[in-house]
């Protein structure tokens, strides 16, 4: 069956206004027109001639699925910073990649190379050197290489997949490709390194939002389970209070609600299109084989848990759902029991005595499934496994018996085989995520009360980004995918033009603060300055 693919687009943003004095002034031919008298800029209470800016990915500025030169010279503190320099910033360095690729090597046997950076293919999202190939060319080379250190200093300190818990952490630079390019030695940590700076003010981003990420984009697997709320607690007071030990002014965001993000929304629970025709036709047969299971699952007493494919309209995938009780026992135990089982066995070419084979497999394959509905979230990745064969699937089943052609019909991913828990964030999974963001910031929020710094909520941005939509300048955000404006085509991380809105939020926030006037006196990012893509022939 062909991958089933989406559009991805984007969004996030936020307007504001300034309160200006206006003046009527005469035009060479005599008609008055309004001009607007903005105030001058000044900086409040704030020194900025020493700015550091530490986070995670959205300050390094990580865009379409990686992180290179141009995304990087868009990357909010970058931005902010040429605000700052108008009124007394000094330089601001960051540990820029070496090319627009997006790649990076890494010379360690066993273990893969950072791939390279997503572009849109004017179909969907695709990577840089699989363009390439399609046209038959070479993708471009990619120079950066993790373990060679830039040596010097950088102001910008954000490190792509850093936890709140690696802030803090002596050794991370071993641990890290990112964070090993800029360390000052092999044992500093991200927040030695940072405060080692001096700086006169500092930025803490997104701090929290990775310890929820890597367990919602692992669809709740477990396999990157959430930081307790505890620990969360103890790493964050302590890193702010280093900080403010040596700089007692910045500003720190919240986490916002992750699976408002695009790669948590832009895939539908109902991708199955009856008028595809690699799976339009199948659908009879498929609604033959499943009507024997829908009989067992009535029997059990659980047709919730039954499986029907539509002729006419969009059909939700078959996923796996670990809260559902485990019936494979009795799946097995009713089919075995059927006098019309055996039948229904040849009817695939098996032998009758291949019924309890066939028994057991049913139940071990649909003893915790559902088709999924509007209250689960399929990861973006999920959109090119769905209609796939599993070939692990269809060696096991080969394995106990079956031929390579029904073993491959049986282990289409999303139809005959059920999407497993890494492409699907479950109710009880999402609820688990809400409960640890709306914790993290409870925590953020006294923080920052207590300390007197500016507060960037990120949380509320993106909630008024996927309910209302944001107008930022002449462009108005929604959480579409592509088309968006905000999120590039990963589906999590910023565009260029999200970056800049997200900077005029922290400068929104500085002023509400520190009695500075960036927004008023025009000071700030303008959207139309900022892509919302990249081409694939940057490199």
């Amino acid at each position: 069956m062909k991958h089933i693919k989406y559009i991805l687009l984007s969004a996030v943003v936020l307007g504001f206004t300034a309160c200006n004095d206006v003046e009527d002034v005469l035009e060479a031919n005599g008609e008055s027109v309004e001009t607007t008298t903005l105030p001058e800029l000044n900086a409040g209470s704030l020194d900025l001639s020493n700015y550091v800016a530490i986070g995670a990915s959205l300050s390094s500025g990580y865009t379409d699925g990686a992180l290179f030169i141009a995304a990087q010279e868009n990357s909010f503190p970058n931005t902010l910073s040429k605000q700052f320099a108008k009124i007394g910033g000094g330089a601001f360095t960051q540990p820029l990649m070496k090319d627009n690729t997006g790649g990076m090597i890494i010379p360690i046997p066993g273990v893969d190379d950072l791939p390279y950076r997503l572009i849109f293919n004017g179909t969907g999202p695709q990577r840089l050197n699989d363009f390439y190939a399609d046209l038959g060319a070479p993708a471009p080379v990619v120079n950066t290489i993790a373990g060679e250190n830039l040596g010097g200093v950088f102001n910008n300190v954000g490190v792509p997949g850093s936890k709140s818990t690696h802030i803090d952490f002596n050794g991370y630079a071993a641990l890290n490709p990112y964070f090993g390019r800029m360390a000052t030695s092999a044992d500093v940590s991200m927040l030695e390194y940072a405060i080692a700076q001096n700086p006169t003010f500092f930025t803490l981003s997104e701090i929290g939002g990775n310890d929820v990420l890597g367990y919602a984009t692992s669809g709740g697997d477990g396999s990157d389970p959430i930081t307790p709320a505890a620990t969360f607690e103890l790493v964050f007071n302590d890193m702010v209070n280093q900080l403010t030990a040596v700089c007692p002014n910045g500003a720190v965001s919240n986490v916002p609600n992750i699976m408002d993000l695009p790669h948590f929304t832009a895939v539908p629970h109902n991708p199955l299109d009856p008028t595809n025709p690699a799976f339009g036709p199948l659908i009879p047969t498929l609604n033959g084989i499943f009507s024997q299971l829908n009989q067992v699952y009535a029997f059990l007493e659980v047709p919730e848990r039954s499986i029907d494919f539509s002729e006419t309209e969009a059909s939700a995938v078959v996923i796996k759902d670990e809260t559902l009780a485990d019936l494979s026992a009795q799946i097995a135990g009713v089919l075995n029991a059927s006098p019309t089982f055996p039948a229904f066995v040849e009817s695939f070419g098996l032998p009758a005595a291949a019924a309890p084979l066939v028994a057991n497999l049913f139940g071990q394959s649909y003893g915790q499934t559902r088709e999924a509905n509007e209250n689960d979230l399929l990861t973006l990745p999920s959109s090119s496994i769905i209609g796939t064969v599993n070939t692990d699937s269809v060696a096991y089943l080969m394995g106990q018996g079956l031929s390579q052609e029904l073993a491959g019909q049986f282990s289409v991913e999303g139809i005959s085989f059920p999407l497993s828990d890494k492409w699907v964030l479950l109710p009880s999974e999402q609820l688990e995520i809400t409960d640890a963001v709306e914790a993290y910031n409870l925590i953020v929020e006294a923080v920052a009360v207590s300390k007197g710094l500016a507060l960037i909520d990120l949380n509320g941005i993106l909630s008024q980004v996927s309910t209302t939509g944001i107008v930022f300048d002449d462009f108005t955000f929604d959480t579409g995918l592509v088309t968006g404006g905000a999120f590039s085509l990963d589906g999590i991380h910023l565009t260029a033009r999200g970056y800049a809105l997200m900077a005029n939020k922290v400068l929104e926030a500085i002023d509400a603060t520190y009695g500075s006037n960036f927004v008023a006196s025009g000071n700030v990012a303008k959207a139309g300055e900022f892509p919302t893509n990249y081409s694939p022939m940057l490199q």
